[in-house]
């Protein structure tokens, strides 16, 4: 939903939980995680070492993951990276890390950002807000769906727990923990087709514009 709007509007488009996964994968590269266990002193030395870029690939029109220069797009969506983000994302430093570089992502230009605490966090000012929820059973049927079109071959259960381990380590943690801001609109998208999804958030935006504009 996010990569679509910012495609109609002509925002940029940031994927904040690909900047996890990408430091998540720069983790299990550098041996930094053991049994869902950080080495914070060896990543708080190398955090300013890793720098996350979206480049747009002109053949597919999308946008890709870069970590320092290295196209990662494909590697960071797999199971293995998404059993170890929320360990990494809970670390604080690695956080507020993050946060300057989406924030820097906005100077200047429109963003669209998608993440687990953007309005709350990241961009509390911001002026529309979308707190996205559908059931972990249809979430974990799309992430299944996702990879099998990749070619990448998972067993829906082992997504399925992934899917509810995520949502419980993410609300429960100390640092920015996973909530809905007080002013987001709320939105479960599970028997929406993607087309009324367009719409929908089309609708919200052109409401908001209307009213940040006067």
């Amino acid at each position: 939903m996010a990569k679509d709007l910012a495609k109609a509007v002509g925002y940029a488009y940031v994927d904040s939980g690909a900047m996890y996964r990408s430091v998540t994968l720069f983790c299990q590269r550098r041996g930094l995680i053991n049994e869902d266990v950080v080495d914070e002193p060896a990543l708080k030395n190398l955090i300013d070492d890793i720098r996350i870029e979206f480049r747009l690939n002109q053949e597919t029109k999308k946008n890709e993951t870069f970590l320092n220069g290295e196209n990662v797009e494909n590697e960071i969506r797999t199971l293995a990276v998404s059993n170890q983000v929320s360990v990494v994302s809970a670390v604080g430093f690695v956080r507020k890390a993050m946060v300057r570089q989406q924030q820097a992502f906005s100077k200047d230009r429109g963003v669209v950002m998608d993440g687990r605490d953007i309005g709350t966090v990241v961009f509390p000012d911001a002026e529309l807000k979308i707190f996205l929820t559908a059931s972990p059973e249809i979430r974990a049927q799309r992430r299944y769906d996702e990879l099998k079109q990749k070619g990448q071959e998972e067993s829906f259960d082992a997504i399925l727990e992934n899917v509810k381990k995520r949502d419980y380590i993410d609300q429960n943690r100390a640092e920015s923990p996973l909530r809905r801001a007080e002013d987001a609109l709320l939105l479960d998208n599970g028997n929406m087709t993607i087309e009324e999804q367009k719409k929908w958030l089309l609708d919200r935006f052109s409401e908001t514009l209307k009213r940040v504009n006067g």
